[in-house]
């Protein structure tokens, strides 16, 4: 089984000198491949990186959990730092994309520099696929996840338009699992796609039923009493062993969730580390 050093390189909170951002990047290190998923909006990754020891020159694989600003903004720095690394994303990850709140429509697509460095891409270096796919190593990528629980959303009012006429499912929403001798890891960008439609999905993609541990953004901030009383039920009948709640989950969801689970539950931050050997 593999071996995971997990570091949390862009939060919206940060520790260990480490500066925030309203973004996400998880460094991961397993078997000497190094593995980025997401970049953050920008500014924050190389100053963490820098400042964390992460050298993000020696990134094998460059992937995005879905396409919003705040996890791809330093996808330009990524590609041209290792010449070497290969990007994976869901086709739909370049989709025009808008948060609509009080009438106010903000525009929260891939940035335009992120998309040509996409574009500019040899093919052999891009991944499009919206069907699960593996890393090699015990690693892997979960593709589209099948939207199959009642109490689940996307976590806030998208759409395509900033009209609001096309609500958007965040279909490229996706998460990375790590195969360990106590189960999954499962890493995850803003989990739109649901937590517990996540982890069904990652069940069954990888036959494993053990959930050892999740680390990532949850996308509970507005979520109702019985979304997140569904969602602590749903997380209690898996077993999940460790809730590492990150970016967009929403500090007083992390709380509820940290008060009525009988997992660990420690809020993650810039500078936050995880070794599956430790699990």
């Amino acid at each position: 089984m593999t071996r995971a050093e997990l570091t949390v390189l862009v939060d919206n909170r940060a520790g260990f000198g480490c500066v925030e951002e309203h973004g996400y990047a998880l460094w991961i290190d397993a078997g000497g491949r190094r593995i980025l998923l997401d970049t953050g909006q920008g500014p924050a990754l190389a100053e963490n990186a820098r400042t964390l020891g992460v050298d993000l020159g020696q990134t094998d694989i460059l992937a995005l959990s879905h396409g919003h600003y705040d996890h791809t903004g330093a996808v330009p720095l990524v590609l041209s730092s290792a010449p070497q690394a290969r990007l994976y994303c869901h086709s739909g990850v370049t989709e025009p994309r808008y948060s609509i709140r009080e009438g106010a429509a903000r525009d929260i697509r891939m940035p335009m520099a992120s998309m040509r460095a996409l574009n500019a891409l040899a093919v052999d270096r891009l991944r499009w696929s919206v069907e699960p796919v593996p890393l090699g190593g015990g690693i892997g990528l979960s593709g589209f996840i099948p939207r199959r629980t009642d109490f689940e959303d996307t976590g806030g009012p998208f759409y395509f338009d900033p009209l609001g006429h096309r609500p958007d499912p965040i279909n490229d929403d996706q998460s990375l699992w790590i195969a360990t001798d106590k189960g999954l890891v499962v890493c995850t960008g803003c989990c739109h796609a649901g937590l517990i439609n996540t982890l069904m999905h990652l069940r069954e993609v990888t036959g494993e039923e053990r959930i050892r541990a999740v680390i990532g953004g949850l996308h509970l901030g507005t979520a109702s009493a019985e979304r997140l009383e569904s969602t602590a039920r749903a997380l209690r009948d898996m077993r999940v062993g460790l809730l590492v709640p990150c970016h967009c989950t929403g500090e007083a969801a992390a709380a509820w969730l940290a008060d009525h689970l009988d997992c660990e539950v420690h809020t993650g931050y810039s500078g936050f580390r995880l070794d599956t050997a430790d699990l």
